[in-house]
């Protein structure tokens, strides 16, 4: 009579599941960070497009902040209107003595032009979060709205005496460079392996 050998049991290997649940999370882990990574490179290029459209109606005055024939090119300066308006604040008296200088208006034009195709190039990120979070923490401070009156006594209209959205912007440059967002769609690994570059890091 034949003896038929009992069966084994099958031996379970749960370090198999687990290697599948790892590489599954690793999976959507990497489709997460690329989701991130291009939704920052889409925000980093809208906000250089901002900045440069501020360049160019600027400096051509194409009718919208800018009145037409009132641009940079026609004689006209980007800076006097906005800073001798400035009604408010401890740096009133300041503001007004820049409006209009040479030198204001070329630091305020080379700034946007700077800032906005550094950002949409997608290079020296960190510099260009310096660059632009002076210059929006400068236009907060013209602005002021921490000031509910204006120095003729009428209200500012302010909303918020503190957050405008030049110290958002200001956030948003610096999350950029944080985030390291000049390498998707951008130029950022060309930038850094440069030479120059390579040998002054603080260009990144």
């Amino acid at each position: 009579m034949a003896v038929h050998q009992p069966a084994h049991p099958r031996t379970s290997r749960p370090w198999r599941k687990h290697r599948t649940q790892s590489a599954q999370e690793s999976a959507e882990s990497a489709v997460v960070t690329t989701a991130a990574e291009r939704t920052f490179a889409v925000v980093r290029v809208a906000v250089g497009a901002v900045f440069l459209w501020a360049f160019v109606d600027k400096l051509f005055g194409w009718g919208y902040a800018t009145p037409a024939g009132k641009g940079w090119i026609d004689g006209g300066s980007p800076t006097k209107g906005f800073l001798s308006g400035v009604a408010a604040g401890p740096l009133e008296s300041t503001f007004h003595s820049w409006a209009g200088a040479a030198w204001a208006d070329w630091l305020f034009m080379l700034g946007l032009l700077g800032i906005g195709a550094a950002l949409v190039a997608g290079v020296a990120l960190r510099l260009t979060a310096v660059a632009g979070s002076l210059m929006m923490v400068l236009m907060w401070a013209a602005e002021w709205p921490p000031a509910t009156q204006l120095s003729d006594g009428s209200p500012s209209m302010s909303t918020n005496p503190v957050l405008d959205y030049h110290l958002v912007y200001a956030l948003v440059l610096i999350a950029l460079a944080v985030a390291r967002a000049d390498r998707p769609w951008g130029l950022g690994r060309v930038w850094e392996r440069l030479p120059f570059v390579a040998r002054n890091r603080w260009l990144l």
